[in-house]
């Protein structure tokens, strides 16, 4: 029996087309709260930037890739990336310029202000947040950055920061993380604060970011057009956010 559902934003969620949450979805969560499921956002975005959920309540959320998870008000999940490679990639793009933005618990920061930038920030419908570079941020706790850069450089940035991972969900931009964190660790977290199994929840998601996400719960759906790799890590795929994916889904599984 599902207890639990986790849901990416950006793509599944919330349509990249309208930046809205469409109305079966809302419909879909309500009656999720009737059975009793407790629904949790498990997004990249950081907290501070999730604007976009248009009033919906959610028992917990699951932010910056697995980086930190709150349930109820309480944090219960601290993972930033380690100092050392923070130093590091500060040296990497003090010689060879990259576009990013800097994620800490509490606010996010890009380096300058471009036309990179400002295609990221209009494709997410995303805050526009103040300037800063790392040696103005020295010392605060760096929990995700966001490199405006294409794959062609993913090896040299791997190389360059060994205790971090890289998550590609466009072809411009990659998260990085520590390489021990990802969304399924956060679920965990949540799981294990709420007594529950992987086998009880189920998650949404449609980026590449969303694949530990998608093989960890017992139940996983991918949204239409997501990547191969994306779709093969879940259980099902369903329609759009645009054609009603999660509503259908969850009335495919009967869990609604």
């Amino acid at each position: 029996m599902i207890k639990a559902a986790f849901f990416d934003i950006d793509g599944t969620l919330v349509s990249l087309e309208t930046h809205r949450i469409p109305a079966s979805a809302h419909m879909a969560l309500e009656k999720l709260r009737q059975k009793g499921i407790k629904l949790f956002i498990c997004s990249g975005r950081p907290y501070c930037a999730i604007d976009n959920l248009e009033g919906e309540q959610f028992d917990g959320f699951i932010t910056v890739n697995g980086g930190i998870c709150n349930i109820g008000g309480q944090t219960i999940l601290k993972h930033p990336i380690p100092m050392a490679d923070v130093t590091a990639w500060n040296s990497c793009i003090k010689k060879d310029p990259i576009d990013c933005f800097f994620i800490t618990e509490n606010q996010v920061f890009m380096s300058r202000k471009c036309s990179e930038t400002d295609r990221f920030i209009e494709l997410l419908n995303f805050i526009t947040p103040s300037v800063a570079t790392l040696d103005e941020l020295s010392g605060t706790p760096i929990f995700q950055i966001v490199g405006l850069f294409g794959g062609d450089r993913d090896a040299a940035v791997h190389k360059a920061l060994p205790n971090c991972r890289l998550t590609r969900w466009h072809p411009t931009f990659s998260d990085i993380v520590p390489a021990d964190s990802d969304k399924s660790h956060g679920m965990r977290a949540a799981l294990d604060f709420l007594g529950l199994q992987p086998e009880e929840c189920m998650a949404f998601g449609d980026g590449a970011n969303d694949i530990e996400m998608l093989r960890f719960a017992g139940l996983s759906i991918a949204m239409a057009g997501c990547p191969p790799q994306v779709e093969a890590a879940a259980t099902y795929r369903t329609d759009s956010p645009d054609d009603d994916g999660i509503y259908n889904a969850l009335k495919h599984f009967s869990v609604i």
